[in-house]
Parts: structure tokens; sequence; C-alpha cells
């Protein structure tokens, strides 16, 4: 029952790095298999290593992170968003910008802060935190594997206007993490 809730979890809180890269797998033409084996270990690795920091952080600091961790991973995501559908749109879209390390790390960085607030409530609730750990950045890890292909698949044949889907869904993950944390409050 217990790897069963862990299970759920890390299938949770992968869902919006899933989601980023089917719509990166749909905006970019320059997707090679190293680029997906790259960013889905990034995914991968933010989603093992926050909850290991979040752990670490301990209880005392849970009401300073859950304070503001909506806030960035929208803006993140959301100036992310913006960029790849100026870039469709002024006809500079190569699908090259969220290949980036940069983007990359910016990407992985945001859809990992929910497992950093993860980390810190098995924490606060005693539980151990490697093997939870290593249980999402694997379910992550592969998802997103899933997720590239899958939208690498549909994205050859919808052109620029894939770019412009991606950096909605994007857009659309950012509100949706900015709503759900602000309904919760």
């Amino acid at each position: 029952m217990v790897i069963l809730s862990i299970l759920l979890i890390a299938v949770s809180l992968s869902m919006d790095a899933f989601a980023i890269s089917v719509g990166a797998g749909i905006s970019s033409r320059a997707l090679n298999p190293f680029y997906i084996l790259r960013a889905s270990f990034s995914f991968g690795l933010f989603q093992f290593a926050m909850p290991i920091a979040g752990w670490f952080l301990g209880r005392s600091f849970s009401a300073y992170i859950s304070a503001f961790d909506h806030w960035i991973a929208f803006t993140l995501l959301f100036f992310i968003g913006v960029k790849m559908i100026r870039e469709a749109l002024g006809n500079t879209a190569s699908g090259s910008g969220i290949c980036s390390l940069s983007s990359l790390f910016v990407l992985s960085l945001a859809t990992s802060i929910d497992a950093l607030v993860v980390g810190l409530s098995f924490s606060i609730l005693g539980q151990g935190i490697w093997l939870r750990a290593a249980i999402i950045g694997l379910i992550t890890f592969i998802l997103c594997m899933v997720g590239f292909e899958f939208g690498k698949r549909i994205g050859s044949h919808l052109g620029k206007w894939a770019e412009i889907a991606g950096g909605i869904i994007l857009i659309g993950i950012a509100c949706k993490i900015l709503i759900e944390h602000l309904a919760g409050r």
C-alpha cells in the first residue's frame, strides 16, 4: 500500500514535466535522441533532488516555502511560454529555444517546486526520503521520455502552430499552478 501511494505521488508530481515534454516534442523540430534523454534526465533529476532538499529543510521552513512557491513556478513557466509563442509568430521559430540548457534548467526547476514541498511534508510526517525521491525521479524520467516521443510524433505534422501550442501549454500549466495554490488558501 505504501508503494502504491508513492507511485501515485510520483505520477502526480511528474504531470507538469510530462505535459512540458509533450509540448516540447510538439513544438521543437530540433529534437534528437540526445536532447530527449538529456531533458528527461534533467526533469527526473530535479524531481529526485527537490524532495530531498525539502526533506532537509524540515518543518520550520514550510510556511516560508509554501507562501511563494507557486509564484516562482508561474513566473518561470509563463515567460518561457510567451517566449515560444513570440518566436513562432516572429518567424524565428526553430524549436531550439526550448532545447537550450538555460531553458531546460528553468523548466526543470519550475516543474519540481511542488516536489520540494512534498519532500517537506515527508519530513514533517517522519517518513524516509531516499526511496521516495528515487521513485519520483525515475517515474518522471520515464514519463518525460514517453511525452517527448509522443509530442515529437504529432508535432512533425503541425509546423509553426505546434510551437504556439507548446507555448500555450506552458502558459496553461503556469496558470494552473497559480490557480490551484490561490484556490487552496
